[in-house]
């Protein structure tokens, strides 16, 4: 089969599953879910792990020779040369979820060769659906979106801590936009062309990123590390361990040189 075909497939797949996940946990949102601490004090509710499970059993059972890498449960079966992976967060935004906001998502994402090859990203609070193949653009409830040229001030995300360090230049050109709780979804507003760019702290994972990283692709942007590559899935990280990631930029192209500049010239941590 081709592998774009393939891919398609996956789509649908991965589309489907994100619609049946979103349902589970719009069962639990504002009904005071069930929430624990892990570690970090990162927290995960009944929600996150209902879906996963849901995840996990139709996604495996559909693709049985796919490797499996999500946030709340680890791969059981027998080590393997996986040419394909699920790279699954049941529920990105956990704490906008329990405190009853509305952007959090279910981020799913089909990987091979260390790139996402399909990408969905379901927020079923917002009732909106991005989705993404390598070539074939990036959409929103079925309508193509495109990151978009800004003009100054230019609207960026970063966390507080950050926006201390720039550049005092780059701090008078910036609207600095209000903290987003699920980072997939920072970076499809930047898809979408609501956000000029983003700032990432060290220490995201596969499963925050990979969905996320294609739709702003194929909509005309870019994740990247803070030295400018692009960003490789699938690969426990010897140093940072459990498929982390240091610091990255993301934008759309036409300001992707200056947040480079800037984050060659800053020091995030």
């Amino acid at each position: 089969m081709p592998e774009s075909e393939q891919n398609r497939l996956d789509l649908e797949l991965i589309r489907e599953a994100a619609m049946g996940a979103g349902r589970i946990a719009m069962s639990f949102f504002q009904q005071s879910p069930q929430t624990w601490l892990k570690s970090g004090n990162s927290p995960v509710t009944e929600a996150d792990l209902a879906v996963d499970r849901y995840l996990k059993d139709m996604l495996l059972a559909a693709r049985p020779d796919y490797g499996w890498i999500s946030e709340e449960t680890v791969d059981e079966r027998s080590s393997s040369p996986w040419q394909r992976l699920f790279v699954v967060d049941p529920i990105d935004g956990t704490r906008d979820f329990i405190g009853g906001g509305n952007v959090w998502c279910i981020s799913i994402a089909v990987i091979e060769n260390g790139r996402p090859v399909a990408g969905v990203l379901d927020c079923p609070a917002r009732e909106e659906v991005m989705t993404a193949l390598p070539g074939e653009g990036a959409c929103l409830n079925g309508g193509i979106i495109r990151s978009r040229p800004q003009t100054r001030p230019f609207r960026v995300a970063a966390p507080g801590q950050y926006l201390k360090k720039l550049p005092r230049e780059f701090q008078d050109a910036i609207e600095h936009a209000p903290h987003i709780a699920s980072l997939a979804y920072r970076l499809a507003m930047v898809a979408r062309g609501d956000l000029a760019g983003t700032f990432v702290r060290p220490n995201s994972h596969d499963w925050d990123l990979a969905a996320a990283d294609l739709i702003l692709s194929e909509a005309g942007g870019r994740v990247l590390t803070a030295a400018g590559e692009a960003l490789t899935y699938g690969r426990h990280d010897a140093e940072r361990g459990d498929y982390r990631h240091g610091a990255l930029v993301a934008s759309g192209a036409s300001f992707m040189d200056d947040m480079l500049k800037v984050a060659a010239a800053t020091t995030f941590g």
